[in-house]
C-alpha cells in the first residue's frame, strides 16, 4: 500500500535528492537515511517489510566497523554498494 499526501511525496522527493546529490556516495547515503528514517517515525511513510530488510543491508554496508577489522567489512565498496541499496530503497519507496 502507497502511503500519499504531500508529506509523503516530500519525504520521497528528499529521498530521491539525496540520491542525486554530487558528493561522496557515504555521506550522501547518511544524510539520505535519516531524512527517511525520520518520514518513518513521522508516518509520512509506511516500513514496509522489503524496506526495513534494504535499510538493514545499508546500515551494514555505512558501518566504518571497530577494533582491528575497522573498515574491512566492504572496504573501497561501501560507496558501490550504498549506491545500489540506495536505487532499489527508491524504487520501494513507491510502494511505502
Amino acid at each position: 500500500m502507497t502511503t500519499g499526501g504531500p508529506a509523503a511525496e516530500a519525504a520521497r522527493s528528499a529521498f530521491r535528492a539525496h540520491l542525486e546529490a554530487k558528493g561522496h556516495a557515504v555521506e550522501n547515503a547518511r544524510a539520505a537515511v535519516a531524512g527517511l528514517e525520520a518520514a518513518l517515525t513521522a508516518g509520512a511513510l509506511v516500513r514496509t517489510p522489503a524496506l526495513d530488510r534494504m535499510l538493514g543491508d545499508l546500515a551494514v554496508a555505512l558501518d566504518p566497523g571497530d577494533g582491528a577489522d575497522a573498515g574491512e567489512k566492504l572496504g573501497a565498496k561501501s560507496a558501490e554498494a550504498a549506491r545500489f541499496i540506495l536505487r532499489a530503497i527508491s524504487r520501494e519507496l513507491d510502494q511505502a
